[in-house]
């Protein structure tokens, strides 16, 4: 996305709904295996010319999920330690290959020639943050809540999620091929520094990711997760996305993409569902969102907050603020909620 679009507000996204409704145009009437695969590749691969993530990369549309960050000093600052300080690190795939993420470490290490992180350079007993973005998102646009974190003595992982940045070779994931790949990004973690005390953190897809990761066997070195605006389900989320910007029903146009989606990705639209892992929940979480959300709907919170059966939960409301735009909204009361929940659960 755009960084000039920014999260304040609903997401623009009119031009790349246009651009679908001219794609399905093409397909003539009644089409519908063709027109689940456009949707498919419309929404969740990266390598197709029509998807949102070639016309963004062409300029072609407006942002999604995104920061703006001109006009804020504050930002600008976190901006550049970002592009100082990230350190290239990586993920065996489960399904082959490699995952990329950045290694932001709260104190200076000797970064190799190519600077690839040494994780055997850090102390043990540390504490860190996984930070994950939002649809059409990369890692530096959390480049803000990483450098509060790291001026806490907080080591910083911020994976790309499937789809994103340097992983834009795959299928986008959606936060549920992604929830796996956090637990790996943990397990790696943990390896590296068996005492080390972690937390993750998500907005929008990433929160959903977060949400997702919760119900898994993470390690128990996974002390604390926020989310920040996640959605239900991937299938309860396209379904408000394809009514409000593309204005089609989601039977059969979703029902046929979902099929899609299970054949060249590997997953359903129902079947990744946040809800559903946060039933499974056992470490503390914090829940957040905005009142004015209409992207991620916020009554989409009571739904997540009521299926948590972590016996810590807590959740926070953020009046007036749009789709991601919370920790903007509210900046005090945002952060101070969030530095408190980890400084109890990483003390």
């Amino acid at each position: 996305m755009g960084e000039e679009q920014g999260r304040q507000g609903d997401p623009d996204v009119r031009g790349v709904g246009a651009a679908f409704a001219n794609v399905l145009s093409h397909l003539g009437t009644g089409v519908r295996v063709l027109s689940g695969e456009a949707l498919f590749d419309f929404a969740l691969n990266p390598s197709s010319p029509h998807s949102i993530m070639s016309r963004l990369g062409a300029g072609a549309a407006g942002g999604i999920d995104s920061f703006a960050s001109g006009g804020d000093p504050f930002r600008d600052e976190a901006r550049r330690w970002f592009e100082q300080s990230k350190l290239s690190v990586e993920l065996p795939a489960r399904d082959g290959g490699v995952l990329f993420g950045w290694l932001l470490p709260a104190d200076p290490v000797w970064p190799s020639p190519d600077r690839h992180a040494l994780w055997s350079d850090f102390g043990r007993g540390r504490r860190y943050a996984v930070f994950c973005h939002g649809y059409t998102g990369k890692p530096s646009d959390l480049c803000v809540e990483a450098y509060l974190a790291h001026r806490a003595g907080i080591n910083v992982l911020m994976p790309a999620a499937r789809g994103h940045e340097r992983n834009a070779d795959r299928y986008v994931g959606m936060g549920w091929l992604d929830s796996w790949d956090l637990l790996d990004w943990t397990r790696l973690i943990v390896t590296c520094d068996p005492d080390a005390r972690i937390a993750l953190f998500g907005v929008s897809m990433g929160g959903a990711g977060v949400m997702m990761a919760s119900g898994l066997d993470l390690p128990e070195n996974v002390r604390c997760i926020v989310e920040d605006c996640g959605y239900t389900s991937v299938w309860d989320e396209f379904v408000v996305q394809i009514s409000q910007q593309l204005h089609l029903p989601a039977v059969p146009f979703l029902s046929t993409a979902s099929a899609v989606c299970r054949r060249r990705a590997g997953y359903s639209f129902k079947e990744a569902s946040s809800v559903q892992r946060l039933r499974k929940a056992s470490v503390p979480m914090l829940f957040i969102h905005g009142t004015a959300d209409t992207f991620v709907p916020y009554a989409m919170l009571d739904q997540v907050f009521s299926a948590c059966a972590s016996s810590e939960k807590e959740r926070l409301s953020v009046e007036g603020a749009g789709h991601g735009a919370s920790s903007a909204t509210d900046p005090s009361g945002y952060w101070e909620r969030v530095s408190a929940f980890f400084g109890r659960h990483l003390a």
